[in-house]
């Protein structure tokens, strides 16, 4: 086999359709790809450092999983799933940042997207005291490899050479 169709076999390329790309890059899975900004961070408690313990249960209905913690006012109400009552809290107060003690996302419920609060400054001292109360630890530091400057807001992530 000559050199030349060694290179050319190399770096042929099968074709992907939309949907195999999407596949590739997570779609269809459940994993979602959390918002690094937000224009609802005004609305946070001033102190979330002390906030509720993981085990707290819905204020309004006593359940004891599946609860939320209100990052405006640090009341804890069960999900969407339970009775609701988080939901029925944001549509009451408008209180639209609300942090998950089962899995310790950020939801804002204006954006209808999660929030990324291991990178925003913001929202770290929340997760960083839920996980803290959690699992009895400091949560492991997130390595700068995984995140692209564009994520941290430093603009366009190219080199310009």
């Amino acid at each position: 086999m000559s050199k030349d169709k060694q290179v050319q076999s190399a770096t042929t390329s099968l074709p992907f359709e939309e949907e195999d790309w999407e596949k590739l890059c997570g779609g269809g899975s459940g994993w979602v790809e959390p918002k690094t900004w937000c224009d609802h961070l005004a609305s946070l408690s001033s102190d979330l450092r002390h906030i509720p313990t993981p085990d707290t249960p819905c204020f309004r209905c006593d359940h004891p999983a599946e609860n939320w913690s209100c990052l405006s006012c640090k009341d804890v109400l069960c999900s969407r799933f339970i009775n609701k009552h988080m939901l029925e809290h944001y549509e009451q107060k408008e209180h639209c940042l609300a942090l998950s003690y089962s899995d310790l996302s950020v939801w804002c419920f204006n954006c209808e997207a999660y929030l990324d609060a291991q990178l925003m400054p913001q929202l770290r001292p929340a997760y960083e005291t839920a996980y803290l109360l959690k699992f009895g630890e400091l949560p492991p530091v997130r390595s700068i490899e995984c995140m692209s400057l564009e994520d941290v807001g430093f603009g366009n992530s190219s080199s310009q050479s």
